[in-house]
């Protein structure tokens, strides 16, 4: 059954794109005092393969928006489906949000947390107005992945599992 089709409604357009199931990522920096910072977020997409290039959007309204729309290296934490609970984590706006977090440091002291299926390291390429985001653009500097990891899925505003119906 269609619902919502009124193309100037930010809910209604919200709940379309919610249609589109997405994996989700952490996405870590220093700020500039070299702490470690992070954000849950679902908007990450390859770009490029030659040369190796991803991105992610960042809200203009998040908490860290200068933190990361600033910083210079982030890491893509591509997160399992165990790990639901660091997506939830990361979601807050708590300062604190390494402790008791395992995690080692990458390229550029980024930190990496354990247990991804995947992590892209990258310095920032390029920075674009995307209306209320901006869209950041990474040159991958390295990465490492799982293949025996089944992915944290975002769909209909809500976690799922490959294979639900």
């Amino acid at each position: 059954m269609q619902t919502g089709t009124n193309a100037t409604d930010p809910r209604e357009f919200r709940s379309a794109l919610g249609q589109f199931a997405t994996g989700v990522t952490v996405i870590t920096a220093l700020d500039d005092q070299g702490q470690p910072r992070g954000i849950t977020a679902n908007s990450f997409s390859s770009v490029s393969l030659d040369p190796m290039l991803v991105l992610w959007s960042l809200g203009r309204g998040a908490s860290a928006f200068e933190v990361f729309s600033q910083a210079e290296h982030f890491a893509i934490n591509v997160l399992t489906l165990e790990q639901q609970v660091l997506s939830n984590h990361f979601a807050t706006n708590d300062h604190e949000q390494f402790k008791g977090i395992a995690c080692s440091n990458g390229r550029a002291g980024v930190p990496v947390l354990d247990g991804c299926a995947a992590v892209f390291e990258c310095e920032t390429e390029h920075r674009y107005d995307g209306g209320d985001h901006v869209i950041l653009v990474g040159r991958v500097q390295c990465f490492s992945y799982r293949d025996d990891a089944q992915p944290l899925i975002f769909h209909g505003g809500q976690y799922a599992r490959l294979g639900d119906g």
